[in-house]
């Protein structure tokens, strides 16, 4: 009687399991929100294009502190944004799939941070001085290097990425990819009330008649600060049930620095200029070498037991 019971309620935790996964992150699923998140790029630059020419021509008017009405060119930044949130949701998509890439998709991510504030920036370029005299303008420059240099070090990850390749036994590997369906799975609405947590008390800020002093140091930390560091306890959580996967010495070197590659960018966020472009990079720059040593000690074998 006991394992009747037992067998009919792992039957049911099987079958909740499967239904979850697949309605948060089932194919079906992915190309809903990917066909979404299209139109309500096209209808929120139309939307934003709009109100910049209403502001434009004083028919409405915003306390724009952060310069998002001041030129059609910021137009592009609410799609954008739009479409970084389509990459989290893929970076969530990938994670019981593959750690490198779901490693790769939060590399992609703060790339992405930056060429939307590019778009921002970039209205406010100063032609009528020298290019490297006018403090925006040093900073887009910055940004358009770190772009490229960021797009560079992806492209090597991304290339030397393995197929995946384990001594475990089956039991454990699928142990481990039921442990990442579950946090993947967690994850989704976990972001959804995280970002209602950060956007609602924004735009409700938005008709505060004191705007252009909010305490906050930029749009781009809005919820994103608080995305990576989610990602961090994510990623220790990972290193931790690895273990359920494999014990050897190289694999847990790859996630402890894959978790401190993230932890620079978490803190990334803290910083402005220069400062936070160096610590982006290293970032990367960091998980990349993780990546081609761990990659060495597969190949060579060198922590086989």
């Amino acid at each position: 009687m006991y394992q009747t019971i037992s067998l009919k309620l792992l039957l049911f935790m099987q079958n909740f399991e499967q239904k979850m996964f697949q309605f948060f992150l089932g194919e079906k699923t992915k190309q809903k929100i990917e066909k979404s998140i299209l139109y309500i790029s096209i209808v929120s630059f139309l939307i934003h294009l709009i109100l910049i020419y209403l502001v434009k021509f004083e028919i409405v008017r915003f306390e724009d502190g952060y310069g998002l009405f001041t030129n059609p060119i910021t137009a592009i930044y609410t799609p954008f944004s739009f479409i970084l949130l389509y990459e989290i949701y893929l970076l969530v998509y990938y994670l019981p799939r593959s750690i490198t890439t779901y490693i790769s998709k939060q590399y992609e991510i703060i790339t992405l941070i930056i060429i939307r504030r590019i778009f921002k920036d970039i209205s406010n370029l100063n032609l009528s001085e020298s290019l490297f005299t006018n403090e925006v303008n040093v900073k887009i420059f910055i940004d358009l290097g770190a772009s490229l240099v960021l797009f560079l070090l992806i492209y090597l990850f991304r290339k030397n990425t393995l197929l995946p390749k384990t001594n475990s036994t089956g039991d454990n590997i699928e142990k481990f990819i039921r442990i990442k369906r579950w946090m993947s799975s967690l994850l989704i609405p976990t972001l959804i009330l995280l970002g209602l947590f950060n956007f609602i008390p924004w735009v409700s800020s938005l008709y505060d008649a004191n705007f252009g002093y909010l305490a906050m140091s930029s749009v781009n930390n809005i919820f994103f600060d608080e995305f990576f560091q989610l990602l961090i306890i994510v990623d220790v959580m990972l290193l931790i049930f690895s273990f359920f996967n494999s014990d050897l010495f190289h694999k847990i070197m790859r996630n402890s620095g894959f978790i401190i590659s993230t932890i620079l960018i978490r803190v990334s966020f803290l910083t402005e200029g220069l400062t936070n472009v160096i610590l982006i990079i290293s970032s990367l720059i960091f998980g990349l070498l993780i990546l081609l040593i761990y990659n060495e000690c597969e190949k060579n074998e060198l922590f086989k037991p």
